[in-house]
């Protein structure tokens, strides 16, 4: 994309962790290219934590692609990629020569993850079906209801969520690209941003599926974006473990404005910040705070959609926000299961990791029901 609670986590989350009974099933994705550091570092996080993860990916950089659907229309390689991870004339989809399970396929975001389902899951997963996939983390910020349809990151998640499989966008406001062989492993922070941020993305998926309890880790027609802050540890340790909050999309989010250059007679872009339009909360819970805010302070937003674009008659992100947690937290005073046409306020985060703040997680007897021999998932009864 364009760069532009009150408990810690406690040793019994730690231990559901470990003792999940095998590892999950991961197409892991993006939009920068899967030759970056940050998918990289988030496909071997997830491997040597148990997990069985493909990397299928696109060959170049797809920024900006949002969910346009474009296979290619050449068998062959015909112009430079990104960090030239594939030479001219290549076949125009194939595997990393160390590794049968690095993919790139000559597609948009949302084309690849059609390409993963469609060929190198039927083909080579031995029929075995994936878990979820998780795209990123990308290499700059998706905070707000304007990156969300704009970013291929989001756009290659959505694309699954639409396929029935379970989906996570990663997004990182480090928005440097680097190849994979650039990473620092000796940075002054202790880790390099793509090592920190691969590790925190297990963490998320693996609280989802510990929750699941087996079943699948999302109810249909459901996703999550995550945005994680500006990791400091090429320089210095000041953020280098941002807490995951539960967020939502709208709420201090911005959207592109025409402006003018008298002296060029060019256009170009600036930020805008409506309060109504783009920032008017309609779903879900209007109490959190929006994920826009709540990457500026070193902490990890984490908003729940869904692929449902009608217009809403129910509080149905709640029961997902519940399967995130202990790892997700609130932001102190948010939560409160409310709905109304203003966003949240806009507050800050103090203490460890958190399993919920005041009044948190309350929903007045709703409750979703996923598929008979699937996972219930029933919210907790208004007091």
């Amino acid at each position: 994309m364009r760069t532009s609670m009150i408990k810690s986590l406690t040793a019994t989350s730690i231990v559901s962790f470990a003792s999940l009974s095998a590892g999950l099933n991961i197409i892991v994705s993006n939009d920068d290219g899967w030759g970056s550091a940050n998918i990289r570092e988030f496909y071997k996080a997830l491997n040597d934590a148990g997990h069985n993860a493909w990397i299928v990916a696109p060959v170049t950089q797809n920024s900006g692609k949002g969910g346009t659907t474009v296979f290619t229309s050449e068998a062959n390689i015909t112009s430079p990629v990104t960090f030239d991870t594939v030479p001219l004339g290549a076949p125009s989809f194939g595997t990393d020569p160390n590794d049968s399970h690095i993919w790139y396929y000559n597609g948009t975001p949302a084309a690849v993850t059609f390409f993963a389902l469609d060929y190198v899951v039927p083909n080579f997963w031995n029929g075995t079906k994936p878990d979820i996939l998780v795209a990123g983390p990308n290499e700059g910020g998706n905070t707000g209801p304007f990156f969300y349809t704009l970013s291929g990151t989001i756009g290659a998640t959505y694309a699954a969520v639409e396929r029935g499989i379970p989906a996570i966008a990663f997004s990182a406001a480090d928005g440097t690209g680097r190849l994979y062989t650039e990473v620092n492993a000796t940075a002054p922070g202790g880790s390099d941003p793509a090592t920190i941020t691969g590790k925190l993305g297990v963490k998320l998926v693996e609280q989802l599926a510990a929750n699941a309890k087996g079943g699948p880790l999302l109810p249909a027609g459901y996703g999550i974006s995550v945005n994680y802050p500006y990791i400091t540890s090429l320089k210095n340790d000041s953020c280098v473990n941002p807490p995951f909050i539960q967020t939502r999309l709208t709420g201090g989010a911005t959207i592109d404005k025409a402006v003018l250059n008298e002296t060029t007679g060019i256009f170009d872009y600036a930020n805008a910040s409506p309060d109504d339009g783009l920032n008017t909360c309609i779903n879900g819970d209007c109490s959190l705070p929006g994920d826009t805010d709540i990457v500026k302070t070193c902490q990890t937003a984490v908003s729940v959609f869904t692929v449902d674009y009608d217009a809403p008659n129910c509080q149905g992100s709640k029961p997902i926000r519940n399967l995130v947690q202990p790892l997700v937290g609130t932001a102190n005073g948010t939560g409160s299961g409310s709905n109304s046409s203003s966003g949240g306020p806009n507050t800050t985060y103090h203490g460890p990791t958190v399993v919920s703040a005041n009044g948190a997680g309350r929903l007045g007897g709703f409750q979703v029901v996923v598929p008979v021999g699937i996972l219930t998932l029933v919210a907790l009864l208004l007091v």
